[in-house]
């Protein structure tokens, strides 16, 4: 499980030889990043130079581009290797930029597979004919739920998607800060409104906050549209079917707005791992984030993290749901060598697989039921039982609307919102304007 650091990075790294020559400012000041990013050097990752048409080789398309779980899929790659005799080639690309990119890599020379989501995203991808069939692969796989299976299939009752890891997304805290302070876990939001003034007043920033790279904050936005109007308002709107100029998505504004005072000022230009780094630190009293938190804290430091979920709003409503991200493996439409990339789908669903993750990794839970979860930290087992106990279960807002949706039209309107929170119906209205132009597309 990875999120993504920045896309300036991403651009340095895919600068040719033939260019190498002119400064990357000067690249992009003539092309502009959206110019060099259509030459199709992602959608080049799994380009004929690739040897995927090999029987001994496969190649996998990576968003994994953060340290601790590029190592991790190292790991589960070489299990393959060792298991299969294939040669797998991973081609690992800044977690965003492959976010954003992905109509032209797939529509492009993508990989024989490829790490994406379950939810709208995957389900969008094999309406489009954009994946690759993998219901034999499910015909082979074991210690999945029928919840796994079902957010793993298309709308034509195929599976298109192999699931990995997934996360809850909660309200992160250290728990010997909280302890040295007297602070009790919020119930309500009024209770958590009361939290953050005490926070303030004992020198601490209330909630730890980025949007540098334009996704965090939609977390902020998800469970507040959970709490306040109820999960099936929620998918119904990131589904285009609901309004987002109605009152009770302004509701959700509102409240969001009267939280602001308490988030770590000059947000947009901060990253989720400096964020991340102001609670370890012990400058932030909390943080509302992914599991994957975790990355940011040494081993010695895990037993000192811990979390709530995020506070009831609405008693009729309470607080049950959660986004809770699915992450895994799809297969290209034409993979170069299909065989392959089914044997790695397999493997890379199986218990083996699984069992290589949870030695590795804490920031995140395997999807496989059969996976050996006893070196699980304490942190790790809460988070199992959180997505367990939750009535109704959302994938992220990037992940259950549409992608061009999501990219070109929240990113911008959120940020706006975070720095001029006060017009929030002119804001509404431009977002209703514009779903409209693309969901009738």
């Amino acid at each position: 499980m990875s999120r993504p650091r920045t896309e300036a990075e991403y651009l340095a790294r895919l600068v040719p030889p033939s260019v190498a020559g002119i400064g990357r400012r000067s690249l992009l000041a003539g092309a502009g990043a959206g110019a060099l990013l259509g030459t199709g050097l992602l959608a080049g990752c799994g380009s004929d130079s690739d040897s995927g048409s090999d029987s001994k080789t496969v190649s996998i398309g990576s968003n994994q581009s953060d340290p601790k779980p590029k190592e991790v899929i190292a790991k589960v790659m070489a299990g393959f290797q060792t298991a299969s005799g294939i040669e797998p080639k991973v081609n690992t690309v800044d977690h965003n930029t492959f976010q954003e990119n992905i109509n032209n890599y797939l529509q492009g020379k993508p990989d024989d597979v490829f790490m994406w989501f379950a939810g709208y995203r995957m389900r969008f991808f094999a309406a489009k004919g954009l994946a690759g069939d993998l219901s034999d692969v499910w015909g082979k796989l074991s210690g999945y739920s029928d919840a796994f299976k079902k957010a793993s299939t298309g709308d034509d009752g195929k599976q298109y998607f192999v699931p990995s890891s997934y996360y809850p997304w909660a309200v992160f805290y250290r728990k010997s800060v909280w302890q040295q302070r007297g602070y009790q876990v919020p119930k309500t939001l009024d209770d958590l409104n009361t939290l953050g003034a005490q926070m303030k007043k004992d020198g601490l920033t209330p909630i730890a906050f980025a949007d540098k790279d334009g996704w965090p904050a939609m977390g902020t936005f998800d469970i507040l549209n959970l709490r306040i109007n109820g999960y099936q308002f929620h998918v119904d709107l990131m589904a285009g079917k609901e309004a987002w100029t109605s009152d009770k998505v302004k509701k959700v504004f509102d409240a969001w707005n009267g939280l602001l005072p308490l988030h770590q000022a000059d947000s947009l230009g901060r990253t989720w791992q400096e964020a991340a780094q102001s609670l370890q630190q012990k400058k932030s009293g909390m943080y509302l984030l992914g599991l994957f938190v975790a990355q940011q804290f040494s081993n010695e430091e895990q037993d000192d993290l811990d979390f709530f979920t995020f506070p009831e709003v609405d008693s009729t409503i309470g607080a049950k749901a959660l986004d809770a991200p699915i992450d895994g493996y799809m297969m290209a439409r034409k993979p170069k060598s299909e065989a392959n990339a089914k044997k790695l789908l397999e493997y890379v669903g199986s218990k083996a697989a699984a069992d290589i993750t949870v030695k590795n990794d804490p920031s995140t839970l395997v999807a496989n039921g059969g996976a050996d979860t006893s070196g699980y930290t304490a942190l790790q087992k809460k988070a199992a039982e959180l997505v367990g106990s939750a009535t109704e279960i959302a994938q992220f807002l990037d992940r259950d609307t549409r992608p061009d949706f999501a990219s070109t039209v929240i990113i911008p309107a959120l940020q706006q919102f975070i720095k001029n929170p006060k017009d929030i119906d002119g804001l509404l209205n431009s977002i209703e304007n514009q779903k409209k132009s693309i969901f009738t597309s």
